[in-house]
């Protein structure tokens, strides 16, 4: 395993951090109207908990509850399933509310973003293995659909726009991979989220909509119940007694952020104003595109060797694993480097992948237990 040192490139200027007390940083906090796409999926279910926490935040989700589930919202929340043919008030304060509907219908999209602050859009098809067999559902769902919410966002007068984007626009390189890289990908997953990045910041600079694109690296942690990404998937491989199977040797590497730092990156993102730095020409994120990893490289067999390991010695659980073909579309090596975000939005990771393991795999277990 290589660890990248953490320190920032010498072309990004390193600000000071204003230094809030929490108690500015709550009164700092900006209550907003949300509309989540995708929300009733992993990360979705997570940022609205987040925002829950907080209070006083109006939420919509847009969701066609392909992947996410409604039950997921109804374990978290009390919420109200609306038509958006058919809205007669506002948000308020507090309010959650879900729209079943799908980003690629425009009308809808349009409707479901009326008297709405941020959009955050998470619904997109995810994964390179998906985007090589269904390389046209992969371009509909990622351009068309992302079009869709940005022209909504257009119409309505939203002030902000995050887009959930990730490391495949790259492509093959030498990582660590950072924001001035010019994009080469090599899958039909890292090409879509390169069109929406790139209508990101037309929407940007045409139209004034204040639009952040955030690159995610390979998120996991608890609520991942439903997701097939390699730490989840090998999860429920080892807990149902199956073979969790490596594609080629195992040597590939990936950035694998834990789920609560990520939206700790979509918050700072969303309210620069509660996290700014002094004296920064940089210190709004409008515009910009930013790597939410933890700029850190860590390879499959790592990460399998953890999880395998963990099981056995605290849960008694033989993980049995085998090494398969490669997979096609897929970087050889990929992590991040984050000190973009770390100097415009103060923002890192702070979980470690031994401790983020931890807490998955605590999570996973107490879902299967009969009490929980």
């Amino acid at each position: 395993m290589s660890e990248s040192s953490g320190c920032p490139r010498a072309s990004v200027s390193l600000w000071c951090i204003v230094r809030f007390p929490k108690s500015l940083l709550r009164r700092l906090q900006i209550k907003m109207k949300w509309l989540i796409t995708g929300g009733c999926g992993f990360i979705g279910i997570r940022l609205i908990q987040n925002l829950l926490r907080e209070g006083e935040h109006a939420i919509r989700v847009l969701d066609n509850l392909s992947v996410g589930r409604r039950e997921e919202l109804e374990r978290i929340t009390r919420f109200n399933e609306i038509n958006p043919d058919s809205m007669e008030k506002h948000l308020s304060p507090s309010d959650v509310e879900l729209i079943v509907a799908d980003i690629l219908d425009e009308s809808q999209a349009i409707k479901a973003s009326k008297d709405i602050d941020i959009i955050v859009h998470l619904a997109a098809n995810t994964g390179v293995g998906p985007s090589v067999e269904f390389p046209r559902q992969d371009m509909e769902a990622n351009v068309v659909g992302t079009f869709n919410m940005l022209e909504a966002a257009r119409q309505n007068n939203v002030q902000h726009f995050i887009f959930a984007s990730s490391g495949a626009p790259v492509g093959e390189c030498e990582p660590p991979i950072h924001e001035e890289l010019a994009p080469h990908p090599v899958s039909p997953y890292g090409a879509s989220k390169l069109a929406g990045e790139g209508y990101c910041s037309t929407y940007f600079h045409t139209f004034d909509l204040k639009t952040v694109v955030l690159r995610f690296g390979n998120v996991y942690g608890p609520g991942s119940g439903h997701k097939n990404s390699v730490v989840a998937k090998f999860i429920k491989q080892a807990l149902d007694g199956k073979t969790s199977e490596i594609y080629g040797d195992g040597t590939q590497t990936r950035d694998f952020i834990y789920i609560d730092d990520l939206v700790d990156a979509i918050r700072k993102a969303a309210n620069p104003e509660a996290f700014g730095r002094q004296n920064s020409s940089l210190a709004k994120p409008w515009g910009e595109t930013f790597q939410i990893a933890t700029n850190r490289e860590h390879t499959v067999n790592e990460v399998t060797t953890a999880l395998k390991d963990e099981l056995a010695l605290q849960y008694e659980i033989n993980m049995k694993i085998k090494y398969g073909e490669p997979r096609r579309g897929d970087v050889k090596r990929n992590f991040s480097d984050t000190s973009k975000a770390w100097n415009i939005m103060s923002w890192k990771a702070d979980v470690d992948l031994m401790e983020g393991i931890q807490k998955t795999l605590k999570w996973f277990i107490e879902q299967r237990s009969p009490s929980s």
